[in-house]
């Protein structure tokens, strides 16, 4: 670490390579290195809310054996449309499914696909699906606490259908659930007559939307024309049963109808689906007395997802850098254990595998603005995958600098500890899956006590 370290100081100094081997021994015996050691306070904070748009919907409702806390999970959806697609859906007079003349749909579906579950597949779940009666609009900022029902978001006469489910399909055969062409799935059925927003009743919802189409279908020609003119979306609660948390990755709308083409009949589908080019959001419910009860467990510190607990650090500047204004504080080391879950259960959460250290200041703005890791006001670590056992910011020094700099704020030397995702892009996203554990750290500490290392340079 030194010899690094020395390295980069003589290379910021000098662009020139003309005798480096000799001048860099010679700077070197000029040089004095000293270490040292302090004490970092840390508490736990309630998340309350996180900034809650993602790629996954998170729908059902579980208990997590180490701490007895619920989470439930609501999520909202729109559909996309691709920019000025004329053709959705065959030409009028080609369709053949009809009543009284007038064209209808056979049926209409939703699928939830999910790439993932927590808990019992066989858990019986409930959920409600309710049509939105207005979107959530891209130029918002949604939290995880926003409630669409709450808020006047669902339409009162809209959509309102019951599902009951698990995540182990039972109505489809083994065989077919562990083919290679099966995609796990909740299947809700839109086929009751359906009433629009103009007082039109329909057979059921894809009639609905084959008619709106043939009137206009300008409407369908972009997402945002569609969810304003047609169906702003979806909204999905869950209404009953403990036990299993579905990871939704995507969200299809299905039509099926027949028409004829080339004299022969044929079955037709038109599918909307929920895609990342269009809002989604997930609303968290915690048990905000037992995260309250949590917080306030000294002992220890917490980090629980999705919208949880969070670690806070109080960095000790005022010890690292007095008498040391001629130095150059080289690195900055932290090392937080972890405490093992002794819960014996098949169902325990794992721990977080990544997270991420921002100043206090920033907790909300570094997700709204989609700020990358930068390594200077922005570190992660990940679970150590040699012990299981801890978090290691290897050199937070820019951070102390550029907080000492600063000190407008009260939270001017605190960071805060959260769990996230990054995708192959750098996106920084909470971490929205089900995931606890304890850190080492808290007033009444047991352990010893976290601490950050430092190392300090400077010319004789």
């Amino acid at each position: 670490m030194f010899l690094v370290s020395a390295a980069a100081l003589f290379a910021s100094c000098d662009d020139t390579t003309n005798d480096i081997g000799t001048s860099l021994l010679h700077d070197m015996d000029n040089l004095s290195v000293t270490t040292d050691s302090f004490i970092v306070a840390s508490r736990s904070i309630a998340a309350d809310s996180v900034y809650s748009r993602s790629t996954t919907g998170y729908l059902g409702k579980i208990k997590d054996p180490e701490t007895n806390t619920y989470v439930t999970g609501n999520f909202m959806t729109q559909f996309h449309m691709l920019e000025n697609y004329s053709e959705l859906f065959p030409k009028a007079d080609s369709i053949i499914s009809r009543i009284d003349g007038q064209i209808v749909a056979d049926s209409c579906e939703l699928r939830l696909f999910y790439t993932n579950f927590y808990g019992d597949s066989l858990a019986t779940m409930k959920l409600t699906v309710h049509e939105m009666a207005k979107p959530m609009l891209e130029n918002q900022i949604y939290y995880s606490s926003f409630d669409p029902k709450k808020e006047g978001y669902l339409r009162a006469d809209g959509i309102h259908q019951d599902k009951a489910y698990t995540m182990t399909d039972l109505s489809v055969s083994s065989e077919s659930r562990y083919g290679s062409n099966y995609s796990p799935n909740i299947r809700i059925m839109l086929d009751k007559e359906y009433t629009d927003r103009d007082g039109n009743t329909y057979n059921n919802f894809g009639t609905y939307l084959l008619n709106a189409y043939y009137k206009n279908p300008s409407a369908f020609g972009n997402s945002l024309k569609f969810m304003k003119e047609i169906l702003p979306g979806f909204y999905f609660e869950h209404t009953g049963g403990i036990g299993s948390m579905a990871y939704i990755g995507l969200t299809r709308l299905n039509v099926y109808y027949r028409f004829v083409s080339n004299d022969s009949v044929h079955v037709g589908a038109a599918s909307f689906a929920g895609t990342e080019e269009v809002l989604q959001t997930t609303r968290i419910e915690n048990d905000k007395q037992k995260i309250k009860s949590l917080v306030a467990d000294n002992t220890c510190t917490y980090l629980k997802t999705p919208a949880g607990i969070f670690t806070e650090l109080t960095l000790p500047i005022d010890q690292i850098l007095p008498g040391h204004e001629k130095d150059s504080l080289n690195t900055a080391k932290i090392v937080i254990p972890r405490i093992n879950n002794e819960t014996k259960s098949d169902f325990a959460f794992a721990a977080p595998s990544t997270l991420l250290m921002i100043p206090r200041d920033s907790l909300y703005t570094f997700f709204e603005h989609n700020q990358l890791v930068n390594n200077r006001s922005s570190f992660t670590a990940t679970n150590n995958v040699s012990s299981q056992n801890s978090y290691t910011f290897n050199n937070i020094s820019q951070l102390i600098n550029l907080m000492n700099a600063n000190r407008s704020s009260e939270n001017w030397n605190k960071v805060v500890l959260v769990p996230v995702t990054i995708d192959a892009s750098g996106k920084v996203s909470h971490n929205m899956s089900l995931n606890s554990t304890r850190l080492v750290g808290g007033s009444e500490n047991p352990y010893s006590p976290i601490k950050i290392t430092v190392i300090y340079s400077q010319f004789k």
